[in-house]
């Protein structure tokens, strides 16, 4: 089952209710001025152009791509991960292949079904399947599988530290708490007033989890364009973030949509639609980029995702390792391509 299946439904309903405000918003303008003389009337953050949305200072490239990618071998992959050995773990069809920092293939492991979302742990592979969590060795063994979550689940990452295990679950838009044993603790991210919750937005099947230096939960928020941190019981500390077409921030539906956090703590976002990949330092500034739209799409046509239902597929997936380097997984070549900084 493809994750995005999920999604059809709720994205279809909310399509089409922003479908027929676009269509009220045209017509009042047009009522307004149905001759067109007095111009367009719209500001100029609304005239979206691509190609220059594409365009930023050259400088601000911090990234030198490693040449050549990794060819995956895969007919659809989904997910990408690197452990401390510097091994890279690329979720796709129905399998998890293993590369060793070298780009040599070393390893196929077998699912029985495809796979959404993974991270390695030790000598732990967690994997993400619909609505459940497999856990298998680093040598293949399937070790255990969670209780399922039911409909609507949709798990679409993972994250682990110490004691718990969370699981970003984008069909019901929560993060589930976990200890090491699969029971559940506690959900994550419920709207809640009294406690300044706003609720996580998810158009589309893409909410990223990772557990920082300093104990805090992140969690994309990619309807609201920003990442927020939480405590494990579910306190929502801080967040940044800001939509904005300009470089600094995130634009069009619903971004950043994936993330990675490097060794000193800063983050590399990975957005859609306009595909970019940039650098922000621990309290959410922006420092740089590590690729843009010209490179990661290569002659391929960019759109902005402005909809749930144009938001469905196509992200990327990026991934760090403990020496800095950048893993970017293209899932629509079903390439890996490595970046270092200059």
């Amino acid at each position: 089952m493809n994750k995005r299946h999920a999604f059809k439904n709720s994205s279809l309903l909310i399509a089409t209710i922003i479908v027929i405000a676009i269509i009220v918003a045209i017509s009042a303008v047009i009522n307004f001025d149905a001759t067109g003389k007095k111009g367009n009337l719209l500001s100029e953050e609304f005239n979206y152009n691509i190609e220059n949305l594409g365009k930023f200072d050259p400088a601000l490239i911090h990234y030198l791509e490693i040449l050549p990618p990794i060819d995956t071998g895969l007919n659809e992959t989904s997910a990408i991960a690197v452990d401390e050995t510097g091994n890279i773990y690329i979720a796709g069809d129905t399998s998890i292949t293993v590369f060793d920092q070298n780009k040599n293939r070393i390893k196929n492991i077998n699912l029985t079904q495809e796979p959404d979302c993974l991270t390695v742990s030790g000598d732990r592979i967690y994997v993400g399947v619909i609505d459940h969590i497999e856990i298998y060795s680093t040598d293949g063994e399937n070790i255990e599988t969670w209780k399922s979550l039911g409909e609507p689940a949709v798990l679409t990452s993972i994250a682990v530290d110490k004691n718990n295990v969370y699981a970003a679950d984008a069909g019901n838009r929560l993060v589930v708490r976990y200890d090491k044993n699969g029971n559940i603790i506690n959900r994550i991210g419920k709207k809640d007033p009294d406690r300044n919750i706003g609720g996580f937005v998810i158009p589309s099947p893409y909410f990223d989890i990772a557990v920082a230096e300093d104990g805090l939960l992140r969690v994309v928020n990619p309807g609201k364009h920003r990442i927020e941190a939480y405590t494990a019981k579910g306190d929502l500390e801080f967040s940044w973030g800001k939509p904005s077409s300009n470089i600094e921030g995130f634009c069009g539906c619903c971004n950043p949509i994936n993330f990675a956090i490097l060794p000193d703590g800063s983050f590399v976002t990975c957005e859609k639609g306009l595909t970019r990949i940039k650098v922000y330092d621990p309290d959410g500034s922006f420092t740089g980029v590590v690729a843009g739209p010209k490179q990661l799409t290569e002659g391929r046509s960019a759109s902005l995702c402005n909809i749930p239902s144009q938001c469905q597929s196509g992200g990327f997936d990026v991934a760090a390792d403990s020496k800095g380097k950048v893993y970017v997984l293209d899932t629509l070549k079903n390439i890996v391509r490595i970046f270092e900084k200059k």
